[in-house]
């Protein structure tokens, strides 16, 4: 089927030679006794992405991410499985892949157009519009060793999308343009999508995931951790990345059928949430630019030297709207005992768009979790936003915005 991947038992092995001569003697002499070791960057991989589905993959340096993508692509073979990719694919792995440096650009579209099995023909007709999405000027007809990296990424980048593939594969390239082009390809890649090219994106932009993707794969040590929701996948990952503190991670399922993770020592625990309006009433719905508290409860189980509170609060798709600790608030709170219950009373204006937010908490001795995590909770708090009193606008924060008209 057009658009599919289909990934069975896939592994890839490298091999570990003691010394130089041993690769040597192995390659004069394959049919001898092994003289090396095989170091496993992937193994037994199986994930099924659907045609015009849109997958994150996640996961530290060296988890296997971009090994993945360049077998995917044919770049590179595997050592064990197999991959079956349905229509056309185009990659943008290692920057200036497919490139000349001493060609120009012009030279060099067509280049790498050819290799994505697109006709000289055909790239006559897409020059014009691959110029145009570039944006590179005079550039296009200057050598590309003297482009910046942001510029070489923008010439791969408008290549590989002048036709829409059917398999979209993207490797952190986009990481090195400007602000201003990685909005316009992230535009590009969502309207590919509406089309139904079918996305994979290696990336640890956490928003580039959550907004792009319908599904999410953490690879950790070359095997699937997790897969799933972006949000749930890219909150357990980010609870492993303090997997050293001798902390517990712990996933339930909500009400909302939604995945909450809470992890941490324990040392440290917020023991009752709420959100509540100038009266001190309990709320579950909050109007456009109503004032509230949001109260949370701390008890320590241990003496700490210092504890940090930090909340954050998040859209429906898992992004962050607005997020800050005591500690950028210089209100850390030094030598707490053992058995002792802190108050933390935040108020503000919910100036936030219609829709469900949910609230994370975390607390910590720093400014973030990856020092002493003694308890980290996504979706401690869930509520609702609507608009009663307000103009109708759009977005997620409402910004109370005055117009003034003269007419001469």
């Amino acid at each position: 089927m057009r658009g599919s991947i289909r990934v069975t038992e896939l592994g890839k092995a490298y091999k570990r030679y003691p010394h130089r001569w041993a690769r040597l003697l192995d390659w004069l002499d394959p049919f001898s006794h092994q003289r090396h070791d095989l170091h496993w960057v992937l193994r037994d991989l199986n994930f099924v992405v659907e045609p015009g589905e849109a997958v994150g993959v996640i996961g530290v340096n060296g988890a296997g991410k971009s090994t993945l993508l360049k077998m995917i692509a044919g770049t590179t073979r595997p050592t064990t499985g197999s991959i079956h990719i349905g229509g056309r694919v185009a990659a943008l792995l290692e920057l200036g892949m497919g490139f000349h440096k001493d060609f120009t650009g012009r030279q060099n579209a067509y280049m790498a157009g050819q290799l994505l099995g697109l006709t000289a023909r055909e790239l006559d007709a897409l020059m014009p519009s691959i110029e145009a999405f570039a944006d590179l000027g005079d550039y296009m007809d200057q050598p590309l060793r003297v482009y910046s990296s942001g510029m070489q990424m923008r010439l791969a980048f408008s290549v590989a999308t002048a036709r829409r593939p059917d398999v979209l594969i993207i490797d952190e390239a986009l990481s090195v343009g400007d602000q201003y082009f990685q909005h316009k390809s992230f535009d590009h890649i969502r309207g590919l999508a509406e089309q139904g090219t079918t996305l994979l994106l290696v990336s640890h932009d956490k928003q580039a995931i959550q907004s792009l993707c319908d599904r999410a794969i953490l690879l950790d040590n070359g095997a699937i951790a997790m897969e799933g929701e972006p949000e749930a996948v890219m909150d357990y990952y980010n609870a492993k990345l303090a997997a050293d503190q001798n902390q517990v991670i712990d996933q339930n399922m909500t009400g909302d059928g939604k995945i909450q993770t809470r992890s941490g020592t324990g040392e440290a625990t917020v023991r009752d949430i709420c959100l509540c309006d100038e009266s001190g009433h309990v709320l579950k719905v909050v109007h456009v630019g109503q004032r509230v508290t949001l109260s949370i409860t701390v008890d320590t189980l241990t003496d700490l030297p210092r504890l940090v509170l930090g909340y954050g609060i998040k859209d429906r798709l898992g992004q962050v709207v607005f997020g800050i600790n005591t500690h950028h608030t210089q209100q850390v709170l030094e030598h707490v005992k053992a058995g002792s219950q802190c108050q933390f009373e935040i108020t503000f204006e919910a100036n936030l768009g219609p829709g469900t937010y949910s609230v994370q908490t975390a607390l910590t001795s720093a400014d973030t979790h990856l020092n002493n995590n003694y308890e980290w909770c996504d979706r401690a708090l869930l509520f609702t936003v609507i608009n009663k009193d307000k103009p109708d606008f759009s977005g997620v924060s409402w910004m109370n915005a005055r117009i003034v008209i003269e007419k001469t």
